[in-house]
């Protein structure tokens, strides 16, 4: 199903999506992320934070009220609904599996697990339990993104030609189990696969180690997808400013989503005959008009845990499945198989 501006700006299910009583929602992991999850969480109609554990405490102090569990059995004895799953990607699997042996619909964040056997395992047991198992891939909801998904579903482009990712900026001090193509590059092969609605056939990728640290700082990779269309990602660690694009060239133009700030501005193919005959006797496009949209504004955190609700009591399917997570950490795993032998990789 294509996201629509509808759902942009809260205009879906809606309370509890349909249901009675409010979901119980248990939280592990209060770090980094876990803190606005917890935020937002209590923010969300047709959901209550009941639960939160962290073994680290609350160092951020966002459990309010609650006890602060050690471990994910503590959130499961509070007879939660759903969870949400902050913890370190090391600890994915085994908190993941521990919430489906215990019935609970969960969102996992990206990616799904440390390695694809691992998230395959996570899939398969939430699909066995019949029930809702999400990825936390927040890009999807950043409203230029939402828009960028409708002019395509639209049609708008034509033909899509390339899809183009930028994703720059310094280190951050958070991260400390994976390399920068598990934290961030995961987040563009989702969006690239996402936006054209096709999954990868091919990837081919360069990483390198500048940072004296034991995972890479920067990846440069290259592929196609399924249904043809070329993709290209520019991630590092390394860069002092940020940068968060996504450029999609069709045969009317380019479409290009600022998911930093927020914009979403297209490049049309020109229409107006130039004079000039060296430019004029290049056969292709020229530059057109320029449109900048205005677009509806929501929180993506917010709008992500809409989804997750939504998708819990059927009546939306616009949350992240585990099968898509697994995907791209498969594409991931590609990635870092590609950098590591010089040959491009077929999945």
């Amino acid at each position: 199903m294509m996201a629509s501006q509808e759902d942009a700006v809260g205009g879906g299910a809606g309370g509890a999506g349909g249901a009675g009583e409010n979901l119980r929602v248990g939280l592990i992991g209060l770090g980094a992320m876990g803190r606005h999850h917890a935020r937002v969480i209590r923010e969300t109609d047709g959901m209550d934070l009941v639960a939160v554990a962290d073994p680290g405490g609350d160092r951020f102090g966002v459990a309010g009220g609650l006890s602060v569990g050690k471990d994910v059995a503590s959130i499961i004895d509070a007879g939660i609904d759903a969870a949400m799953v902050a913890v370190p990607t090391v600890y994915h699997e085994e908190v993941a599996l521990a919430l489906a042996e215990a019935g609970v619909h969960t969102m996992v964040e990206k990616p799904i697990a440390h390695d694809v056997p691992a998230g395959r395992r996570v899939a398969e047991a939430f699909e066995e339990a019949g029930l809702t198992g999400a990825v936390g891939y927040v890009e999807r909801c950043n409203p230029a993104i939402v828009a960028l998904r409708e002019k395509i579903a639209e049609n708008f482009l034509g033909e899509i030609y390339q899809i183009q990712t930028f994703r720059q900026g310094p280190f951050p001090a958070r991260i400390s189990d994976v390399g920068v193509v598990k934290d961030l590059a995961t987040h563009d092969v989702d969006l690239a696969a996402f936006v054209a609605g096709s999954p990868y056939a091919s990837i081919y990728a360069r990483t390198t180690h500048r940072s004296g640290r034991e995972f890479e700082d920067m990846v440069l990779a290259t592929g196609q997808l399924a249904d043809g269309t070329m993709v290209g990602h520019t991630v590092n660690w390394l860069s002092p400013f940020k940068e968060r694009r996504t450029v999609v060239t069709g045969e009317r133009g380019a479409l290009v989503a600022d998911t930093l700030n927020i914009d979403l501005t297209f490049y049309a193919n020109g229409t107006v005959p130039t004079e000039w005959d060296a430019v004029a006797n290049f056969r292709g496009v020229s530059e057109g008009d320029v449109t900048r949209y205005a677009i509806p504004k929501r929180e993506p955190l917010r709008v992500e845990q809409e989804r997750f609700r939504d998708a819990i009591h059927g009546v939306s399917d616009l949350a992240v499945s585990m099968a898509e997570g697994v995907h791209t950490l498969e594409v991931v795993e590609a990635i870092l198989a590609a950098a590591d032998t010089g040959e491009a990789v077929q999945l």
